[in-house]
């Protein structure tokens, strides 16, 4: 069984910064990509950035230069630096990973945690 598990969201006033968490376990034989994807009331869950198992990222044009992916293999683990928040970008934020497990690949999704910037 494999599990998702996001930390570190919250309240934050415009231009405070954020760090979240998101930490794969279970029986894994190897994560593909891992990234982070949101959805505001009202609107369709986007991407918000992605991390291929190597260091090629992809961000979506509203958070970059502002949010940085990355993840520790050791760890299982993918985090999103967020700087500059804005009041859009409040959301709940979704963990995102590709994973093999028990010779099956398929996508795997956090719980999701909140985002609140105020203005």
């Amino acid at each position: 069984q494999v599990q998702l598990v996001e930390s570190g969201g919250g309240l934050v006033q415009a231009g405070g910064s954020l760090r979240l968490s998101c930490a794969a376990s279970g029986t894994i034989f190897n994560i593909n990509h891992m990234g982070w994807y949101r959805q505001a009331p009202g609107k369709q869950r986007e991407l918000v950035a992605v991390i291929l198992s190597g260091t090629t990222t992809n961000y979506a044009d509203s958070v970059k230069g502002r949010f940085t992916v990355a993840r520790d293999n050791t760890k299982n683990t993918v985090y999103l630096q967020m700087n500059s928040l804005k009041p859009e970008d409040t959301a709940v934020y979704y963990c995102n990973a590709r994973i093999v497990s028990n010779s099956i690949t398929r996508d795997y999704w956090g719980q999701g945690t909140q985002v609140t910037v105020s203005s």
